[in-house]
Parts: structure tokens; C-alpha cells; sequence
């Protein structure tokens, strides 16, 4: 959203590579359907590569950009995918070159104006533009979402960058200056352990600066009101994040 790059994520990007979930296979399905060609995919903002690892699927090139070195020496090396330290704003990836450009959970901390205009730079003809986002996870049937809500907009809450409303406004705010196009609807799904909720927990950005202010970990203290609701911490919940996705033609 400003010119100077807000880096959110380089101090938990080890954690961020362990604890993300990843994104559904059948969005890449449809993702890949929509491409006229399927050459080159630009995974922009790829931080530790949640989504740029599936796009090789469907893509015989994927160039993954991050202004963060930390996440993307985090990334996983895959001998079809190129990983760049780049601002979304200038990639410098050539003019005319990609088939599909995709942002997960990031296009918020962008300059719209400038980012969009290196997209229009980069995409082919009537190429494609993918953004998309999650909110808040649900264990359905469980007071742990109640827990779980209250430590994000209460504990935490006064400690998110102000980008993140346009999360909680599952992008509808953001500009999008494409002929849109509506996508199904996804879920985010996971299999996790309580311990593996924690640590993602801890990748948030409000987490880690909560802990920066009162030095101590706020986890700590929510660990001791999931417990008795998890049960066994070893035991498997399901974990569901709905996605916000916009889609659109570029040009």
C-alpha cells in the first residue's frame, strides 16, 4: 500500500514455511483452466511458496517474487520454478511474458496503482490475474473458535497492521480494475494438532508484535484456554479457512 516495503513476515519465515497451510489443489485446477497458455505463471509476493509449489502443476515456468530474501530462502527449490527478491511494483520479470499472476494473501500491503500497472506490463493478451485471501479458521462445532476469535480481535487485535482490514473485508474493498470474473467457492483445509495451531498462531504479524511491545508471547497464555477444549494436544482437528478469491482478464 506505500512505496517503502513493510516487511511483516522476515523475522517468522522459518515458521511461516512450517505452519502455513497450504491452498487447495482445485483452485490451481481452475486457476490452470483459465489460462489461454500455460508457460509461465508469476506467483508474486510467494513468501515461503504456499502457493507457488502447486502452480508447477499446471505451468511449465513459475517465477516466484517476494521483497523478503528471509522467505524466499525459506522456499523450496523445484527445478521448474524461479525464485527472485523483487517488489510486486517493479519484478522485473520481461514485458509480455506471463500467462498468469497470482497473489495469496498479500495483494493488501501492495501499491494498487503501481502493482496493477506492472501486471498490465507483464501478462500476455487477455492473460490472468488471481488474488486471494483467508480470514479467520473454523473447527466447526467447537468453542474453540469462540477462543480463537477472541484472542485475534481482542489480545492481538489491537496489534494488526491497518492492511488487514481489507482481509477481514475478504477483498471486496480492494481495487480490481479487470473484467472480473466469478470464481466457486474454496476452502483451505488442514488436519492439525493443537501444537501445530500454535505455531501457526505464532506466524501471525500481530502475535509477534504484541510480543515485540510486552515482551512475552502471547500464545503462551492461549495455550492454557485451548487446552482442556482440544483434549489429547496429539489429536487431529479439522481446520477450515473459507477463501476470498477475485479473479480477473487482463487487458
Amino acid at each position: 500500500m506505500t512505496d517503502a516495503f513493510a516487511d511483516h513476515f522476515s523475522a517468522v519465515a522459518t515458521g511461516y514455511a512450517t505452519y502455513r497451510p497450504h491452498y487447495p489443489d482445485a483452485l490451481f485446477d481452475y486457476l490452470g483452466s483459465l489460462a489461454n497458455a500455460r508457460d509461465v505463471a508469476w506467483d508474486c509476493a510467494a513468501g515461503s511458496g504456499q502457493a507457488t509449489l502447486a502452480l508447477t502443476a499446471h505451468f511449465g515456468r513459475v517465477i516466484a517474487t517476494d521483497a523478503s530474501e528471509a522467505q524466499i530462502g525459506s522456499a523450496p527449490a523445484h527445478p521448474r520454478v524461479e525464485y527472485r527478491v523483487a517488489s510486486a511494483e517493479a519484478s522485473g520479470i520481461p514485458a509480455g511474458s506471463v500467462d498468469l499472476v497470482t497473489v495469496a494473501q498479500a495483494v493488501h500491503w501492495f501499491d494498487f496503482e503501481r502493482f496493477y500497472a506492472e501486471v498490465r506490463r507483464v501478462v500476455v493478451p487477455r492473460g490472468t490475474i488471481a488474488v486471494w485471501c483467508y480470514g479467520m479458521s473454523r473447527i466447526d462445532g467447537s468453542a474453540i473458535d469462540d477462543v480463537l476469535d477472541r484472542f485475534y480481535s481482542g489480545v492481538v487485535g489491537p496489534y494488526w497492521p491497518p492492511e488487514r482490514r481489507l482481509i477481514d473485508e475478504e477483498y471486496r474493498t480492494i481495487p480490481f480494475p479487470f473484467a472480473e470474473v466469478m470464481p466457486p467457492a474454496f476452502d483451505m483445509l488442514a488436519d492439525w494438532t493443537l501444537p501445530q495451531m500454535l505455531g501457526y498462531l505464532r506466524t501471525w504479524s500481530s502475535t509477534w508484535r504484541y510480543q515485540a511491545v510486552h515482551g512475552a508471547d502471547p500464545v503462551v497464555a492461549l495455550e492454557s484456554q485451548l487446552a482442556p477444549l482440544w483434549g489429547d494436544p496429539g489429536e487431529r482437528r479439522a481446520v477450515r479457512w473459507p477463501l476470498a478469491v477475485r479473479v480477473g482478464r487482463v487487458g
